[in-house]
């Protein structure tokens, strides 16, 4: 079996290896910002369409 290497393959081999990695880190970014927000500290409301007297602004 012949087997040449052309040099396009290794150009697109180095092209899909880099898109990898940024998906990689993107992935990794994504899953940390996930992390923080869930560990985070207090009580936790989100916005429902349900007004809430916690919260409202107070003076």
């Amino acid at each position: 079996m012949i087997r040449a290497e052309h040099e396009m393959h290794k150009r697109r081999l180095s092209r899909n290896v880099g898109v990898g990695l940024a998906l990689c880190a993107f992935g990794a970014l994504i899953f940390g910002l996930t992390i923080a927000k869930v560990s985070e500290t207090g009580p936790v409301e989100g916005f429902d369409h349900v007004s809430r007297p916690a919260m409202t602004a107070t003076e």
